[in-house]
């Protein structure tokens, strides 16, 4: 019979003691005891996979205290371990802080956080220390209880209480940091990142670095912040993410506490539509579960399998990086969205002050924040150079999360100037290309500056925005890219899945600056699709009503053709710029001026 399920409860004697149903991972607290040849670990885990429950599974076993609360770990795999364990329990000083809160709009707001994070610690340890202090320990402990330290006193009290438990106990503290990167995140995305780098930074290496007084410290988070201050300094610091083999069950479900849990639970008959589910996650070559997510089902009396894990956090930068990289990512993201996988090299080392610059780091965000699964190919001993992943969506859950990030995007892409993405799907649908080509170009104008929509590398480009515009029309579409149908390879062919829906051919062709000119590729487009009968898979699947177009780039300029018609002329593309520039004065001028110079 299962226990009672503890889906928020993250505090660990409150869980044991109320008799809430426990997956036992105190295998945790041995693990952390005989790797010790890092004084401080940083262990990245994706949002709700029992970074802090674990923290505070350490926290009671360690923290020196005159209860026993051996009881918490009867039964339990740490109970068993032997004498080597049980020498550390209730052994240490604990530090014991959270981050969580500082997911805040402003550096103000998230100043004030930190603030209280601070003053709770002190607080909890003031009953020991009260008497002990003197001159200025004293004066700056008492700033931090009554909230008027500034900000070289806050950054300091780290280093400061663990210095003041060491004198006091005559033990080293064990610091136990939780979600040490969430503030930096909220940062980032609501524009104070600097000044969140610089106190956490000051934070981190002030109580962490070289500090005589630590025993040993163990940070959680989504990512290691590298190339900033925080880490950059930091020589002793393990960091251990779920694609190494160290820790890799400690945070998650396995297949075999999955089943165990599904089978007290009188739901074995579920194991399948659970795998599919929740399933999918590689941790350091384990298959592990989303722990929420099971905890949530076997809580619910009607057992549905829905999503629950995507609810429970902010995603905002996930979604901010995804809507900023779309461009370049749209045939990647539908390889995905279609259950096959990339292949990527992985960086552990995420900086997110370049992740709008590094389309790669994307790929690592992804992984580590859990809406990728990254699994590592097998490699000799001595194999030399970062090994390539092929990274695949988990599981359905997190792949509706694509399907409902992308569509809105794309949506807010097109409201930005006017457009409408149903409208533009129609009108694609429907044959027209007048109107297709109106909506295609108003999304066009919204492409992002910085991207380079020349070269070589242009009709790639298009291509996948393309792919990423079309997305939304599965499942009722099938939407493939280059596949083998009549003489040749379509651009893009859309095939409906009911009978009596229209299909679609589009050929898209790029400009080139000096070498195409877009009435050249419009030209080249409409010949591919006189010449080869791309047409012809659609046809064999009984499809009557087929559209085939023709759609030429050049910059953030857009025509769309239908087969046999007559590509224009580069005076007849000028006149066309100039009539619908006609509207706006300040393009008019220019418009102008390049009619008079193709005259």
């Amino acid at each position: 019979m299962l226990r009672p399920i503890p889906t928020s409860i993250e505090d660990f004697r409150k869980l044991r003691e109320n008799g809430f149903e426990y997956v036992d991972k105190t295998h945790f607290i041995t693990e952390f005891i005989d790797r010790n040849n890092y004084n401080v670990v940083l262990l990245p885990r994706p949002r709700r996979f029992g970074k802090s429950l674990n923290l505070s599974t350490l926290k009671w076993f360690f923290e020196k205290r005159e209860e026993d609360v051996w009881h918490l770990f009867e039964g339990l795999h740490v109970a068993r371990a032997g004498a080597k364990y049980r020498d550390h329990f209730q052994k240490y000083p604990v530090i014991f802080v959270s981050f969580k809160e500082t997911k805040a709009a402003s550096w103000e707001e998230c100043r004030r956080q930190i603030q209280t994070a601070v003053r709770g610690l002190f607080e909890h340890h003031w009953p020991v220390l009260e008497g002990r202090l003197s001159g200025g320990s004293l004066r700056d402990y008492r700033a931090i209880l009554d909230d008027q330290a500034d900000d070289v006193q806050v950054k300091s009290s780290l280093a400061q209480l663990t210095k003041h438990l060491h004198e006091v106990h005559g033990v080293r503290p064990i610091v136990l940091i939780d979600e040490y990167d969430a503030g930096i995140h909220a940062a980032y995305t609501n524009g104070f990142y600097n000044e969140a780098i610089g106190f956490f930074g000051g934070f981190f290496l002030a109580g962490l670095k070289d500090n005589i007084h630590l025993e040993r410290a163990v940070m959680t988070g989504i990512l290691r912040v590298s190339r900033e201050s925080i880490f950059s300094d930091l020589n002793n610091l393990g960091v251990y993410t779920l694609l190494d083999m160290e820790f890799n069950t400690c945070f998650g479900f396995t297949e075999n506490e999955v089943r165990t849990l599904l089978e007290r639970a009188g739901q074995a008959g579920v194991m399948d539509q659970i795998r599919a589910y929740y399933n999918g996650y590689e941790f350091g070559r384990v298959e592990i579960y989303n722990p929420w997510s099971i905890l949530s089902f076997l809580a619910r009396e009607d057992k549905l399998i829905v999503p629950y894990w995507v609810g429970t956090s902010s995603n905002a930068l996930i979604k901010e990086l995804l809507q900023h990289h779309a461009f370049r990512v749209q045939q990647d993201i539908q390889t995905l969205l279609e259950g096959g996988a990339i292949e990527r090299t992985l960086d552990t080392n995420v900086a997110i002050i370049d992740l709008k610059n590094d389309v790669q780091a994307l790929w690592s965000l992804l992984v580590f924040s859990g809406y990728l699964k990254a699994s590592r190919p097998d490699l000799p001993p001595g194999t030399v150079g970062r090994p390539v992943y092929q990274l695949s969506i988990p599981n359905r859950e997190v792949a509706e999360v694509y399907q409902s990030t992308f569509y809105a995007w794309i949506h807010r892409a097109l409201d930005a100037h006017g457009g409408d993405i149903d409208r533009l799907l129609s009108k694609l649908l429907d044959g027209n290309a007048r109107d297709f080509e109106a909506q295609l170009q108003k999304f066009a104008a919204s492409l992002p500056s910085y991207h380079d929509v020349g070269g070589a590398e242009a009709e790639t480009f298009y291509h996948g925005m393309m792919i990423g515009l079309l997305a939304s029309l599965e499942p009722q579409y099938e939407v493939r890219s280059n596949r083998e149908s009549g003489k040749g390879r379509p651009d893009v062919l859309i095939k409906p899945r009911k009978v009596g829906k229209p299909g679609v051919v589009l050929e898209l062709k790029a400009a080139r600056q000096g070498e195409k000119s877009l009435e050249r590729a419009m030209a080249e487009g409409l010949k591919q699709l006189a010449t080869n009968d791309y047409a012809a898979e659609l046809r064999a699947a009984g499809v009557e009503k087929i559209r085939e177009m023709a759609i030429a780039f050049d910059g953030k300029r857009v025509m769309v053709l239908p087969k046999g018609a007559k590509a224009p002329t580069k005076k007849r593309v000028v006149k066309k710029a100039v009539k619908t520039t006609a509207k706006r004065p300040a393009v008019k001028k220019a418009a102008k001026k390049v009619a008079r110079k193709a005259r």
